[in-house]
């Protein structure tokens, strides 16, 4: 049975997660170099993680499927699907010294393949170690020396290694060499709960999946900085059933100079923009303004250009939305990186548990560079000061209540520093 989802709206009642585990450790050694936003507590993280699932299965009735207790928990049951685990993982290991070091270690590997369990599978999978062997004179002096290879630190945002359309699923292809490995653990995910993807993103395209969103008998592809145009045309020809479609460019955030682009602030679309029920949306309007879109309409031949330009909020409206507008500082605190339960129902981030530490953040940068920085910054705290005499950080804007929408708030001051908010952190399997 292949999982198709049309609308980001509709009920949903499957996700699947994963919980952080030591893969995070080695993230916060340099969060910088592990595509986090900044340092934050992995013990609280993991507890914040705890409170989302908790939410997810217990508030809302949802299935909450863990990758890493499916996998291990399959393999332990299938011999065929433990052997898959542990090709994946005999790729993630390398073994480096004299030729006689490295035969040994690879059959001791093989020979002990039905005493180790899957979990050590599944972690070699995650760390992706190089072993190097350095053989000494005296009978088993062995200097042995283990480095962590881009260990998979980023898995627990679960949105971007696929996307599911009204097609089926497709299997992305990550633009970061950090993430570059993740759709191949997730692949073996989907092949476990026989849900085989329709399509795989070939290079040299690339698609994660926080820049796609289905909004019914329409859809929203963002590409930028991590889908880009190639992998967008992929997803038209092989995957997408909507009558409309709209590249959704990412935009340079309009307060940072050209010549200093920094696309983190806005990495995926679901970063700066969103849907909280059917006919209303979140972002930051000056921001939307300048975001450029492409149209494109379905034919005989494929998924044909429109003549002519609009920019992200125009589109929306010319759709029929109405938008519950968001300032600069609550788009960099992740208050569109909500994630819609049910048409008007949605799981969002508290955000002024967030904005202390995003401006702390920022407040360096601009420090460091104020001719990139130093007009946002500006802005951040001007919002600031807005925000706390309204009282109306979201998601408790009054625009919420009149557009009859419930918001269910989540502190994740933790989880968001790796740079994202519970859309993110949640692949969506069903939706009725």
């Amino acid at each position: 049975m292949t999982t198709k989802i049309k609308a980001e709206w509709d009920r949903l009642k499957k996700v699947a997660v994963h919980t952080p585990g030591m893969e995070m450790f080695f993230g916060l050694l340099d969060p910088f170099a592990s595509l986090y936003e900044r340092a934050f507590s992995q013990r609280d993280a993991l507890k914040e993680h705890e409170l989302l699932q908790y939410t997810l299965k217990h508030d809302f009735k949802i299935k909450v499927l863990p990758l890493k207790d499916t996998i291990v928990g399959t393999a332990l049951k299938k011999p065929s699907m433990k052997a898959k685990l542990i090709e994946l993982a005999k790729k993630s290991i390398q073994f480096t010294g004299t030729e006689g070091e490295v035969e040994l270690a690879c059959r001791e590997m093989d020979a002990n393949s039905d005493i180790l369990d899957p979990e050590h599978y599944f972690n070699t999978i995650l760390l992706n170690p190089s072993i190097e062997l350095e053989p000494r004179m005296t009978t088993r002096m062995i200097n042995l020396h283990i480095t962590q290879r881009e260990p998979l630190s980023n898995l627990y945002f679960m949105r971007d290694q696929q996307m599911v359309t009204d097609k089926g699923m497709l299997l992305s292809r990550m633009r970061k060499p950090q993430r570059k490995r993740e759709p191949q653990l997730t692949g073996l995910l989907w092949e476990m709960l026989k849900e085989p993807p329709i399509y795989e993103i070939q290079e040299p395209g690339t698609f994660e999946g926080g820049d796609f969103m289905p909004l019914d008998s329409f859809a929203l592809i963002g590409v930028g900085d991590r889908t880009n145009l190639s992998g967008a045309e992929q997803m038209m020809e092989n995957g997408l059933g909507f009558d409309e479609v709209a590249l959704v460019h990412q935009p340079s955030h309009p307060l940072i100079p050209p010549e200093k682009r920094d696309p983190m602030l806005n990495m995926h679309l679901d970063n700066y923009f969103n849907v909280v029920s059917q006919g209303v949306a979140v972002g930051s309007k000056p921001l939307l303004e300048t975001t450029r879109v492409d149209i494109y309409q379905s034919t005989t031949d494929g998924y044909q250009k429109s003549p002519g330009e609009t920019n992200l909020y125009e589109y929306m409206a010319s759709r029929g939305f109405d938008f519950i507008n968001i300032t600069t500082l609550e788009q960099m605190a992740y208050a569109s990186n909500l994630l819609c339960i049910r048409d008007g129902t949605v799981l969002a981030v508290e955000v002024e548990r967030i904005v202390k530490d995003v401006i702390g953040k920022l407040r360096l940068r601009a420090k460091a560079d104020p001719g990139g920085y130093g007009k946002l910054f500006a802005q951040v705290k001007k919002d600031y000061r807005y925000l706390r005499q309204e009282g109306q950080f979201f998601p408790h804007k009054k625009e919420i209540y009149q557009y009859d929408v419930e918001a269910y708030p989540l502190n994740l001051s933790n989880l968001t520093g790796g740079y994202g908010g519970a859309h993110c952190m949640t692949c969506p399997l069903k939706r009725i």
